[in-house]
């Protein structure tokens, strides 16, 4: 008879995996949220609206910020700067074996 009480759902696993790929995979797509488009396609819409400005679906967009604007750039800047931090963790970390969930190696 077995105790189900005392049996884990799911085996226990080694924590021997590598997890420079996490936080590689997650620093490359902060970057490119964060500066690619919080940033730069946010400056690049506003620098192309002209003097006239322009219509972008309901928005309006002109030359200048505005506060949505403004909090986007910021917001860009920062989610890319927690990104580059993110790619600095990984390139420091310790090298472990590359390893999927569930895999055994």
């Amino acid at each position: 008879m077995t105790d189900f009480s005392e049996t884990p759902a799911v085996p226990p696993m080694d924590p021997g995996g590598d997890e420079r790929l996490g936080l590689q995979i997650a620093g490359a797509i902060l970057i490119v949220l964060g500066f690619g488009v919080g940033a730069f396609l946010n400056l690049l819409v506003h620098f192309l609206a002209g003097s006239n400005g322009m219509v972008i679906g309901p928005w309006t967009v002109s030359t200048t910020l505005g506060p949505y604007g403004w909090a986007l750039l910021l917001f860009g800047v920062a989610t890319g700067a927690i990104g580059e931090a993110f790619l600095i963790l990984a390139r420091d970390a310790r090298r472990g074996p590359t390893v999927l969930p569930g895999f055994p190696y």
